[in-house]
């Protein structure tokens, strides 16, 4: 059933979905080629057409500028070779006019309506003068050719669009339209939309999940690259949440819903990727607004250089000098900047999206471009968040006897050290009789464990039973577990929070570019000082709370540095709101995460940081090159043409060119590999 389109007070249609929301978007980003989102062949389900569809949808958009190229081939040769096929001079106006007509037609149109809008001055009203202006004075190959290549390029920047549009809404196909649902032992079909919260889900290998839901089977491995942007399969266990958009890998799954299709994780995420586009970088806003202002005083420019010199020449010929003026109209045309800035940043977005990465705006991307200073926090940053046994030493008593031991004892504890222990045992503890444990305050644990006496907490602990340890344990900054069987030291386990497979390589890949790291911490000065020392990072900050955060940054940006705070997006909300841009870590667990951060990663990669920055920089850096390049070309034929030294061919040609590649640059950061 096709979608019932509603439309505003003005007659404009409302976004229904969220592949509508980004045509529009995408419709009001594009100032110089009409790219209408009607052109998006759907069929009745919502689905694009095959590909074949859509290259016939291509083919047919060339048609125009392929009639008017054959018959304008025709003509020229008619001209040169064959000047005496023309029976009269109103033949050969005629001809031209109907060679002229398939393309010209709709931008005389366009010109009209943005005339009707209230926009006088258009991109399309300086073609239309100067294509007409070339009839009036004979010049009909010229005024057609202008129009031809225009056409052609604005056929190109459509099919431009059309592929930066296509990094966005791919994300679209990571949710199927039907799932399969368990009804008692039957498995039906059911549209995804209709799929209620508790109902569960059969998996099978290789389909996409539709909703956010509870994994039921013991366990899976999906591919959760649409999300994350990485490709290695991740194994979730039995009860893990696992989302929309992650595929089944391995055996048939159950899951039950937890979320609405319309609450689901990839649905925000979607709606967040979309609602970037309209927050714009101060360029992108530049540009637009010295377009509105460019093209009428291009203009009266132009009128000027047709009229002026009739005051100042003797031999003044009108033909002449407007020919003149008509060539500063086609090269003065602000299309290759109106459309590239616009489609430079879109590209950004797609390519940070397409490697996990949610940018909320364009101006970010420039934020990004420009950061000097990455602050971080220290746990669910750098590190993983999870105690970890990292090291085992064991004194006159074989490791795995003094492991057994000890997570054996823990057993009968909830500390979150104990559960490190235990999950480190690997199930070595269990069948071992455990009997007269007492748990004593601020110190650690006492019990038998196989009829010996086990006494396994912190140095506190082996002081207050007169115990000697090894005297390097009170030099470790990490959490330190001492046990002691039968009243001697029998050994140590050290626990820390692990630090992340990347985090090494991403203050590596920062330091490269000269981007100075900073950590900040609550957790002790020692343990920050250690892990900073770990991963060379310049400055570490321990013992700290929220307000303490929030003074650091506030002299760090007393300095005039560009910042970037990477943390959860959510306990570190005020530091957050200082940073010139805040970035939230691990998005895809926490929904405030999304709310509260300008750029979210999607994974727990901390070299992702390294990443957002490069995509900026590339992106500033091809929106720089497009506004050189346009320039830089159409200042030179600008200054040829009002002297008179360039004919209408080489405006059209520079104009179209530097269009093309001011095209083809922006979406060169869609092909780049970060």
């Amino acid at each position: 059933m096709k979608h019932q389109h509603k439309y505003d007070a003005n007659g404009k249609q409302l976004c229904c979905t969220l592949e509508e929301k980004i045509n529009q978007e995408t419709d009001i980003e594009i100032g110089c080629c009409a790219v209408d989102s009607k052109s998006e062949h759907s069929d009745d389900d919502g689905h694009d057409h095959d590909h074949s569809q859509q290259s016939e949808s291509t083919f047919r958009m060339f048609v125009p500028a392929i009639l008017s190229f054959v018959l304008l081939l025709i003509a020229i040769a008619f001209d040169n070779y064959f000047p005496q096929t023309w029976f009269t001079d109103w033949e050969r106006i005629v001809w031209y006019a109907i060679t002229y007509l398939p393309v010209g037609l709709p931008v005389i149109k366009e010109a009209f309506e943005s005339i009707r809008k209230g926009e006088i001055f258009s991109e399309f009203l300086l073609m239309s003068i100067a294509t007409i202006g070339a009839f009036a004075i004979g010049e009909y190959p010229e005024g057609v050719a202008v129009m031809l290549f225009y056409a052609i390029g604005e056929i190109f920047q459509t099919l431009a669009v059309k592929r930066a549009k296509a990094n966005i809404k791919s994300l679209l196909d990571q949710r199927p339209d039907t799932a399969t649902v368990m009804e008692g032992k039957n498995a039906i079909s059911k549209k995804a939309s209709e799929i209620t919260i508790g109902e569960i889900i059969q998996l099978k290998p290789g389909e996409k999940l539709a909703l956010d839901g509870k994994l039921l089977s013991d366990t899976a491995s999906f591919n959760t690259a649409a999300l994350t942007g990485e490709s290695k399969p991740d194994t979730k266990q039995k009860d893990a949440i696992v989302l929309a958009g992650m595929i089944n890998l391995n055996t048939v799954v159950l899951v039950e819903v937890t979320t609405a299709y319309t609450d689901s994780k990839l649905s925000k995420i979607l709606e967040m990727v979309q609602d970037a586009t309209a927050k714009k970088a101060p360029t992108e806003l530049f540009i637009r607004k010295f377009a509105k202002i460019y093209t009428p005083i291009v203009v009266f420019l132009a009128i000027a250089i047709c009229v002026l010199p009739m005051l100042f020449l003797d031999n003044y010929v009108f033909s002449d000098w407007l020919y003149r003026a008509l060539i500063f109209l086609v090269i003065s045309c602000p299309c290759a900047l109106v459309i590239s800035i616009p489609l430079g940043y879109f590209g950004g977005i797609g390519a940070a999206s397409k490697n996990g990465i949610l940018v909320k705006g364009s101006n970010f991307l420039d934020i990004m471009a420009a950061i000097q200073v990455v602050v971080m926090d220290k746990t669910g940053t750098l590190t993983k968040g999870v105690f970890k046994v990292q090291k085992v030493v064991a004194v006159d008593i074989s490791e795995a006897d003094l492991v057994k031991f000890t997570a054996a004892l823990e057993t009968k504890s909830t500390h979150p050290v104990g559960t490190a222990i235990i999950e480190y045992a690997k199930g070595a503890e269990k069948n071992v009789a455990v009997t007269d444990v007492e748990e004593i305050a601020g110190h650690g644990l006492k019990g038998k464990v196989d009829g010996k006496e086990i006494l396994a907490g912190n140095v506190k602990l082996m002081k207050k039973f007169n115990i000697s340890y090894d005297a390097e344990i009170d030099n470790t900054p990490f959490t330190i577990i001492v046990i002691a069987i039968n009243q001697k030291y029998a050994g140590y386990f050290l626990i820390a929070d692990e630090i992340k497979e990347d985090s090494k390589q991403a203050i590596e890949s920062l330091h490269k570019i000269n981007v100075k790291t900073v950590m900040l911490s609550g957790d002790k000065q020692a343990v920050v000082d250690a892990v900073a020392k770990e991963l060379n990072i310049d400055q570490a900050y321990g013992d700290l709370l929220p307000e303490n955060k929030v003074q650091k940054v506030e002299e760090l940006k007393s300095q005039n540095l560009k910042l970037a705070f990477v943390g959860d997006g959510v306990n570190d909300a005020p530091v957050v709101a200082l940073a010139d841009a805040g970035i939230a870590m691990g998005g895809l667990g926490s929904d405030a995460t999304i709310e509260t951060a300008d750029i979210v990663i999607q994974n727990d990669q901390p070299y992702k940081i390294y990443t957002a920055i490069n995509i900026g920089k590339k992106t500033k850096q091809i929106v720089y090159q497009n506004i050189g390049l346009a320039f830089a070309v159409k200042a030179i034929v600008l200054v040829l043409g009002a002297g008179g030294l360039a004919t209408m061919w080489e405006a059209v040609f520079a104009d179209v060119g530097v269009a093309l590649l001011a095209i083809l640059n922006a979406v060169r950061i869609q092909r780049m590999k970060f």
